[in-house]
């Protein structure tokens, strides 16, 4: 049976009068051990996250080396499956959807996505450039490494596009080309006369940034990895759709955006000591 206390019982409700003297008592008493399995509890769910998301990061190196050599085996369907979508022989309301998941893999497109990220999420945070002087919280971390995983695997297509020339599908005449090695021939590219965009097809910059993306907000919401995913792939089909890349640049420019997201997307959590 509940004794009354002497003093009075300050308006509100007995389960939260209660739990609040259950509180003072566990943290004034010595022996009990509520303080110490609490703390067990955020050690072990902290670990269970940093193992979680290192092998998440190994996953995208693993997926990174796969696509890497699938781009490589893929050279030989290059010009057979670019002249076909060229020809346009896609559905117009598949090519109507593709076009729209588009904004997945530009980056104006994947800037919005992460803003709205930050506006609508608590759990993130804008960082600031304090650091050293202070250091950044863990929702500033993890925004950060948001924004680092998209923008570098963008940033490593592009200096793959400034050492290797390629003609797009768009600016090719497929017809004369015998192989996809062709493509990369110092006369195709010179016999290009028009902007040096036609030029610059390996790799894509879209997949990379679409990768980046995909393994960014599946990192930070696992929830909805499945959606992400599908936005990702259905941006990358769409630019050999619409002539712009052949399927080699898409693996590989896949590739490049997973290999940047791994470099940032790991934990720097340290197992619990014992």
């Amino acid at each position: 049976m509940l004794v009354a206390p002497s003093t009075p019982c300050p308006l509100q409700s007995v389960s939260t009068y209660q739990r609040r003297i259950w509180h003072d008592y566990s943290m004034l008493s010595p022996f009990s051990p509520q303080p110490l399995a609490r703390t067990e509890i955020v050690r072990s769910g902290a670990d269970s996250l940093g193992n979680r998301r290192a092998a998440f990061a190994l996953r995208l190196l693993l997926a990174a080396g796969a696509l890497a050599c699938l781009g490589l085996l893929s050279l030989a369907i290059d010009l057979p499956a670019a002249a076909w979508c060229k020809e346009g022989h896609l559905p117009r309301e598949l090519m109507r959807i593709m076009n729209f998941s588009e904004i997945f893999a530009h980056g104006t497109g994947a800037t919005i996505l992460l803003i709205t990220a930050l506006v609508l999420d608590p759990s993130l945070a804008l960082p600031t450039l304090a650091w050293p002087r202070s250091q950044p919280s863990a929702a500033q971390q993890e925004c950060a490494r948001m924004i680092a995983a998209v923008t570098t695997g963008g940033l490593l297509a592009d200096g793959v596009k400034l050492m290797v020339d390629r003609v797009r599908p768009r600016a090719a005449d497929l017809a004369l080309h015998s192989s996809a090695l062709d493509t990369f021939a110092e006369a195709t590219v010179a016999a290009v006369t028009g902007s040096r965009a036609d030029i610059n097809s390996f790799p894509s910059g879209h997949a990379a940034v679409a990768a980046a993306l995909a393994a960014a907000l599946s990192w930070h919401y696992p929830r909805g990895r499945v959606l992400f995913w599908v936005f990702a792939l259905s941006a990358s089909l769409q630019r050999v759709a619409t002539s712009a890349h052949y399927p080699s640049d898409i693996c590989c420019g896949f590739a490049l955006g997973l290999l940047g997201a791994a470099i940032f997307l790991r934990s720097d959590r340290q197992p619990a000591s014992p």
